[in-house]
């Protein structure tokens, strides 16, 4: 299930985050690639101990816990705290690759479980050529380049690339989530639940019989979900 979600972040939000990546320090990609995704990724990312990565995270971690559609897609038990980007000049491509299934927590604290991941954009699309997210599914193969403060949703154990950006510069958020529901068809048929009932309050209000589908979505997810 991939998912787009616009306007993840505010304008002010969005200009903060900008002024902090424009600051921050980056180095080489790699030092989070498993072994055979470091065979094809060329970028760059901001590291652990970078004095403006704890503030980023802040921004991105909380307008993700204000936002609907991201918890309905996603279903997030736990959240690896979010790493940051950067595509352009030299160091500007990642090949098709798919991540890791289990992702340390940066501080050493344990684990988690690679079921969703997502990328949250900074640079506007006019911005820089190139630079697409291809997410290949079972619905075949999507290639993305959303406006700033967009954010795509999509199962971890897709494959996917970034090709070369050949001009400007591709910045963005990567995150990694482990979800209460841990089969992707079971988050998928949630997800399509929840927006089914969506639209029927819009278009009948709160009747019985929505009512009554409500309670099935819900007693679904306890049946499926792990906290």
């Amino acid at each position: 299930m991939l998912i787009t979600i616009d306007d993840v972040l505010t304008t002010e939000e969005l200009a903060e985050a900008r002024t902090l990546l424009a600051e921050a320090e980056w180095v080489s990609g790699k030092v989070t690639a498993g072994i055979q995704a470091a065979t094809v990724k060329n970028n760059l990312q901001i590291p652990e101990e970078s004095p403006h990565l704890f503030r980023l995270r802040q921004l991105v971690l909380g307008a993700l816990n204000r936002n609907a559609m991201f918890f309905t897609a996603a279903l997030p038990l736990k959240i690896l705290p979010p790493f940051f980007n950067r595509y352009g000049g030299d160091s500007n491509h990642y090949g098709f690759h798919t991540d890791n299934a289990m992702r340390g927590m940066p501080d050493g604290s344990g684990y988690v479980r690679a079921d969703v991941s997502a990328t949250l954009f900074f640079s506007e699309p006019e911005d820089y050529d190139g630079g697409l997210l291809t997410v290949d599914d079972t619905f075949g193969r999507h290639g993305l380049k959303l406006k700033a403060g967009s954010m795509v949703v999509y199962p971890s154990s897709s494959i996917h690339e970034v090709s070369p950006v050949t001009r400007g510069e591709r910045i963005a958020c990567f995150m990694f989530m482990q979800s209460m529901v841990r089969d992707a068809g079971q988050r998928r048929m949630l997800y399509d639940l929840d927006m089914a009932l969506l639209d029927l309050r819009e278009e009948i209000g709160e009747t019985e019989p929505v009512v009554r589908m409500t309670g099935i979505y819900h007693n679904l997810l306890r049946r499926w979900a792990d906290s």
